[in-house]
Order: C-alpha cells, then sequence, then structure tokens
C-alpha cells in the first residue's frame, strides 16, 4: 500500500531543466541559492559549472527543478550552445544592472543560443542602483527582441521576487511543452481521417 503510493507521488512530480547563462559575477550562483533556500550568500569561487535539485510547487502542482549553474571564466567565454539547448528545458538569461558588459555578454549569447527553448531575462542587483549602468528601459526592450518576459531583482534583498522568477519561466515551459503535445497530437490525427466518399463511388450503379 505505502510503495504504490509512493510510486503515485513521483510519478506526476513534473521535472524541469532550467539553464542559469551569465558573464561571471552577475549573481547567477546567488540567484540560484536564494531559490533554493530562501538564503543569501553573496561570494562564490566557482571553477567548475554546478547543478542543484530542488523540489517546488508551482501553481499547486510539485515540479522537480534541475538548475544548471553555468560557470563561464571571462566576458568572452560562452556556454556550448548546441549542449545546452539539447539538455534544458528553459534558459534563465542573467546580467548585472550594474555592469554594462555583462548585459552585452547576454545580447552576444542569445543570438547563438537559437532556439524555442522558452527564455526569461532577469537583471539582477537592482538594490545597487546607485551603481547602474543599465537602464530598466534598455532591458525591456532586450526582452523584446527576444520576446521574452523581464524582471530586475536584487539576490540580496528579494526572496518572493526571485522564486517568482523561476515559477514564471517554470510556467511557460510547461505551457509549451502542452503546446508541443498538443501539436503532435493534431498532426497524429490528421494522418488516420474519416471515410470519405471518392471518385470510384460515383462510378457504383445507383438505385
Amino acid at each position: 500500500m505505502t510503495t504504490r503510493g509512493i510510486r503515485r507521488k513521483k510519478s506526476t512530480l513534473t521535472e524541469l531543466k532550467i539553464a542559469v547563462v551569465g558573464a561571471p559575477s552577475v549573481g547567477k550562483s546567488a540567484l540560484i541559492v536564494r531559490f533554493l533556500t530562501k538564503r543569501y550568500i553573496g561570494e562564490y569561487d566557482h571553477q567548475t559549472e554546478n547543478r542543484y535539485k530542488h523540489e517546488a510547487t508551482v501553481d499547486g502542482e510539485p515540479v522537480l527543478f534541475e538548475l544548471l549553474d553555468t560557470c563561464p571564466k571571462a566576458n568572452d567565454e560562452f556556454p556550448n550552445a548546441a549542449e545546452l539547448i539539447q539538455w534544458a528545458d528553459g534558459l534563465l538569461l542573467v546580467y548585472s544592472i550594474t555592469d554594462r558588459s555583462s548585459f552585452n555578454y547576454i545580447r552576444r549569447a542569445k543570438s547563438d543560443l537559437q532556439t524555442d527553448t522558452p527564455v526569461q531575462l532577469v537583471a539582477n542587483k537592482v538594490d545597487m542602483v546607485h551603481l547602474r549602468q543599465v537602464s530598466r528601459d534598455e532591458g525591456e526592450i532586450l526582452a523584446k527582441d527576444f520576446e521574452c518576459k523581464f524582471n530586475e531583482v536584487s539576490a540580496a534583498d528579494h526572496v518572493d521576487q526571485v522564486a517568482e522568477v523561476f515559477h514564471e519561466l517554470c510556467k511557460e515551459v510547461l505551457a509549451s511543452k502542452r503546446k508541443s503535445k498538443q501539436s503532435l497530437l493534431e498532426r497524429m490525427l490528421g494522418g488516420s481521417r474519416p471515410y470519405s466518399r471518392g471518385k470510384s463511388d460515383s462510378n457504383l450503379p445507383k438505385d
């Protein structure tokens, strides 16, 4: 009885893979850890990419997030686009409002990631507005170019807003998957049409 219950729960758990992409020191790890633990840790010394798993409830449904924290060593180092697109269900593109080069990094990275994979653009470090180099308007214009949602957040100060960023991307991924399944179903059903009178039918003798 207990075993069946566990299996049923596991089978209803939606698994979602999200890659967090951005230049060094924009706060990718801080955003991920804030989402995972609700805690803020300001300093990270990553030499390699990290993966995290986290279960959360989105719109009342349990979701298992697998998060890939990409780790470029420099502003001219980009993740392998083909591998990233193949692995990820969604992409979270992060730049810092205090670093224009990180904004340009995202612009260049997105041009390599030409894909239908759902994307969300996030500007971090909005708590450091006195050091702002990238305006909100610029972020919104870039998001329009990417045809994606845009948010300005602070990993240092915001808990709910950071979680909402991940939840919004999750909803978009799930909607995209449902649309793909529906499209596939329609194509499959399109191959089996109900019987209709053909030309040969007109040659049959009439009463």
